[in-house]
């Protein structure tokens, strides 16, 4: 079964040629470069990934994910961040789908946590011109301002980022309807990220199963991804990436044909369109 990890940050040991941001978010000592990433996929037959600008450490500084998306062009797709109010911002983004073929843009509010901002539906504009999936990262605040960018972009493909960090606690009932509301739009999709993150226990993550299928049901195979959130010892440390995979491959009911579609087959149509990853 063909899996793509479509959630892997990636931290450079070289932090002379890469430069981070004042009180960067490090990951454990020797953990959450590439090459370790190519490692850890492939002790777990993950034949893809999605590599994801870590603004934490990087913020709008995506040399180390375009020249990355380059130097394993056979089996990642680069997704970069840039600063939604900055002008030079979508000449950017087509900059990098032509130099590095970056294929994915996250998108983040401008400052205030204004999603619906100029600067966002200009770089939205560009990644529609340039065959670029948006990643959306908000918050359960700025759902109402994704409804209205998405009727604005029908043709976009977009990526609810880890389902609107759904978690247990007194938001989850709200923060999970608001979710499934937006599964009506048909150019969204949704990244199963949130189990590990969400849940209050380690693996399994029970407590996630249930509000899990509720979302595949809403939007359907064919509009849902899994991803890691490598290095897993810094974004998910009581689950490991074998762990994660590991409930959807088998712990999830999942019937094979639907299972397929969430670890690899959709992810395939949104990221590597052209080839399969290897």
């Amino acid at each position: 079964m063909l899996v793509i990890d479509t959630h892997a940050h990636i931290y450079s040991p070289d932090e002379k040629r890469y430069p981070v941001i004042e009180k960067p978010l490090r990951p454990p000592a020797g953990s959450g470069s590439l090459e370790q990433l190519r490692e850890v996929t492939k002790a777990n037959a993950v034949q893809g990934a999605c590599l994801i600008q870590v603004s934490t450490f990087y913020r709008f500084d995506n040399r180390y994910i375009c020249d990355s998306a380059i130097a394993a062009k056979q089996w990642t797709a680069g997704v970069c961040t840039l600063d939604p109010e900055d002008t030079h911002s979508p000449g950017m983004l087509k900059h990098f789908a032509e130099k590095y073929s970056l294929r994915g843009m996250r998108s983040i509010p401008a400052r205030g946590g204004k999603l619906d901002h100029p600067g966002v539906r200009a770089l939205w504009k560009s990644a529609l011109e340039s065959g670029i999936v948006i990643n959306a990262l908000i918050n359960l605040e700025q759902a109402p301002q994704l409804e209205t960018l998405l009727q604005a972009f029908p043709k976009l493909p977009v990526v609810l980022d880890h389902c609107l960090s759904l978690k247990a606690g007194p938001q989850f009932e709200k923060t999970l309807d608001a979710v499934l509301r937006l599964a009506r739009f048909r150019n969204l999709h949704a990244k199963l990220t949130f189990l590990p993150t969400g849940s209050t226990t380690g693996y399994p993550c029970t407590d996630m199963h249930a509000p899990c299928l509720k979302i595949i049901d809403a939007f359907g195979g064919d509009r849902c991804v899994w991803g890691s959130d490598f290095p897993c010892d810094l974004w998910t440390p009581r689950v490991t990436y074998a762990e994660h995979l590991r409930i959807f491959q088998r712990d999830l009911p999942l019937k094979d044909p639907l299972r397929a579609q969430i670890l690899g087959e959709t992810a395939k149509k949104l990221w590597f369109p052209a080839a399969m990853p290897q």
